[in-house]
């Protein structure tokens, strides 16, 4: 018999377990089948997993070892999430991304939204991710942002938040595909007790979502994935997606434009593309437009989109939707183009270039969390309550030497699930990243995404590249 003794603080909202240590609905019958089966099976499941993901070459890289593929870590303890919940995130998932579109295509048109003084100017125009020559640009559907995760953490039975939005090329889908595929193989008989909703199709998705966007509006039109290369920290998933789909996996080398259109090479010749689902920066997408020295993009590319001869996925210029700053104001974009009060909320954010803010900032660096504001995966990031004094002084120094750089948020007291470990459940801070995919004014939301776990115990770190693992996400069938 296996053990499922619930050891979470009772100041934190546990996933699996009520208080009083029983078990919770969306668990049960799960809970049931595990205290059923005999530990060896387990310990043997877990070599199993090693292997598998081994095997399929599931991989990451992380900016402290660029050059070296890690497996990424996998607990087999499903996190489960119950149709009604479920309900709820998507629903709020489905209004930002149509609210995240809206902005796009208003800060690159009318700018009502500044006009309004809903959101400082400067915000904008100072942000660097704010891409002046998208100027008055369309794109096939008015869609600017086709692939969207904004990621989510939970700290009660209905208090849910938004903590980031991913609105350039967020990754991750690959990992919410193969640790499904790991779990098929481990527990088939899992799913056969338990009604638990596919993310399978997520590719097949994908590659509608691409086919969509295409100038011709072409069922046929040609497809690719643009990578940086095999020593990107993502490039597992870039060859994934692109062989899920059934399309072209391309560096910048193997494009080019000829007669006005992007055209990739083969050993057959040139095929023109019609929809680029590129995985790189928007300053590396064309030497001509952009860095002048990168060797990455494709010469002339933005101008053969600038044209409508080529759709660029997600489109230059999305990551004016997705800083932090701007994050602290998201509220405030859902109401202006939705008219409606957000339905998932952000987490409350002091924004450090705001003097006032600046100050309660400083005073409480201990009790908080500072980010970058346009940092991610983790790094440049001080967690108050787990950071040293010389930590908390140098950060100190850089929020006096460039408040504009940072924000801050109070230590959210993060929902836990447990992992497998020793043969135990002990819980551990996860968050989660859907997937929402935006075709004209439809939104599909594939159920699960990313669940990314803090693997050592207290940390509220999640990230790979950081130390942290992955979950397979079920969501129930009604």
């Amino acid at each position: 018999m296996s053990s499922a003794t619930p050891t979470s603080s009772k100041d934190l909202f546990d996933e699996m377990f009520v208080s009083t240590g029983k078990p919770r609905n969306s668990y049960r019958d799960f809970l049931t089948w595990f205290e059923a089966q005999d530990p060896k099976v387990f310990k043997n499941k877990h070599r199993e997993t090693s292997k598998i993901f081994r095997d399929s070459g599931i991989t990451f890289r992380s900016n402290k070892s660029p050059s070296k593929d890690q497996l990424i870590p996998f607990d087999w303890i499903p996190r489960i999430i119950s149709s009604s919940e479920w309900r709820f995130i998507e629903r709020g998932v489905i209004q930002r991304a149509l609210a995240i579109n809206a902005f796009i295509r208003d800060i690159y048109h009318k700018q009502e939204i500044l006009k309004a003084k809903k959101i400082p100017s400067e915000l904008v125009t100072n942000n660097p991710a704010f891409l002046p020559i998208m100027m008055n640009m369309s794109t096939p559907s008015n869609v600017y942002a086709h692939i969207i995760g904004s990621d989510i953490v939970r700290t009660g039975p209905k208090q849910f938040y938004i903590l980031e939005d991913n609105a350039r090329t967020p990754s991750g889908a690959s990992y919410m595909i193969e640790n499904r595929d790991a779990m098929l193989e481990l527990f088939p008989e899992l799913f056969s007790i338990i009604k638990v909703r596919p993310v399978e199709n997520y590719p097949d998705l994908l590659l509608t979502t691409l086919k969509s966007v295409s100038p011709q509006n072409d069922r046929k039109a040609v497809v690719c994935v643009l990578t940086p290369g095999p020593y990107n920290a993502a490039y597992y998933e870039h060859a994934f997606l692109a062989d899920r789909m059934g399309v072209e996996l391309v560096e910048g080398s193997d494009l080019r434009v000829i007669d006005g259109k992007v055209n990739i090479r083969s050993i057959r010749g040139y095929t023109p593309v019609d929809v680029i689902y590129r995985r790189i920066d928007d300053g590396f997408l064309d030497p001509l437009n952009f860095h002048r020295d990168s060797v990455l993009g494709v010469p002339g590319l933005f101008d053969v989109f600038r044209a409508g001869r080529v759709t660029i996925v997600n489109a230059p210029g999305t990551g004016i939707a997705d800083d932090k700053a701007m994050y602290s104001y998201m509220p405030d974009i859902i109401r202006f183009y939705t008219g409606d009060e957000p339905i998932i909320k952000n987490v409350p954010t002091w924004r450090c270039s705001d003097a006032k803010d600046l100050s309660y900032v400083l005073s409480n660096l201990d009790n908080l969390v500072v980010k970058e504001v346009h940092g991610s995966g983790g790094y440049g990031m001080l967690i108050g309550p787990q950071s040293t004094k010389s930590k908390i002084n140098e950060f100190r120094k850089r929020l006096i030497s460039s408040p504009s750089r940072y924000v801050a948020q109070p230590v959210l007291p993060l929902s836990t699930s447990p992992i497998y470990k020793q043969g135990l459940l002990s819980p551990r801070h996860v968050d989660l990243r859907p997937f929402a995919l935006v075709t004209g004014n439809s939104v599909t939301v594939t159920p699960g995404g990313l669940t990314r776990v803090a693997l050592k115990k207290g940390s509220l770190v999640v990230n790979s590249s950081q130390g942290g693992g992955t979950k397979d996400t079920w969501v129930l069938e009604a």
